[in-house]
């Protein structure tokens, strides 16, 4: 009878034994900040404007070949306006890097950090908090990765970050002035 009990609990030891040594290995997939872009989209109801800003640093975790989390530090210093040029340009982008907007003489870096990846047929549906000026909130986008890769296409709600200027969402009879709170953004990371 002691040796139908021990074959079982001695099976159980092995296999536990075995199980934790297999441990998968998490691996840092840094990305190169210099080659890698990200564009936004501002809209109002005259029209918009376009632009950059660079990342500060970023890195994907991996994991058994998959992706499972993230972190990415945007410099807020460095929004840029690439559809205007001279003073409308600099003018511009002194009044986005402003306490009217972004304020990033205060908040002078965003984050966004990925808390969940699921595997799609062409890449990943990503769970992430998106911080600016010190405000958190979830986003959620596709993300496509080829090689050493990866590009995303979402919006990201500026209403929810307290940046007010020219906002429906906080003021009324804007008319023409009116800029639609929901900005779009482009990434393609290199890494």
């Amino acid at each position: 009878m002691k040796t139908n009990f021990l074959k079982p609990a001695l099976l159980a030891t092995v296999i536990l034994s075995a199980l934790s040594f297999t441990s998968l290995e998490t691996i840092k997939k840094k990305i190169d900040i210099k080659e890698s872009t990200v564009n936004w989209v501002g809209k109002k109801v005259t029209g918009q404007h376009s632009g950059t800003i660079q990342l500060k640093s970023g890195h994907f975790l991996m994991e058994d070949g998959k992706l499972i989390g993230g972190e990415f530090t945007i410099d807020m210093n460095t929004i840029a306006v690439t559809d205007l040029s001279g003073e409308y340009q600099t003018k511009l982008e002194g009044h986005l890097k402003s306490d009217d907007f972004f304020g990033v003489e205060t908040f002078p870096t965003s984050k966004l950090v990925i808390t969940s990846a699921e595997k799609t047929s062409d890449g990943y549906k990503i769970n992430a908090d998106l911080t600016i000026k010190e405000i958190t909130n979830p986003i959620e986008f596709d993300l496509k990765m080829v090689e050493n890769t990866a590009s995303a296409s979402f919006q990201i709600d500026r209403a929810k970050y307290n940046v007010r200027y020219g906002s429906g969402s906080f003021f009324d009879n804007l008319g023409d002035n009116m800029i639609y709170d929901n900005f779009d953004v482009e990434v393609l990371l290199k890494f």
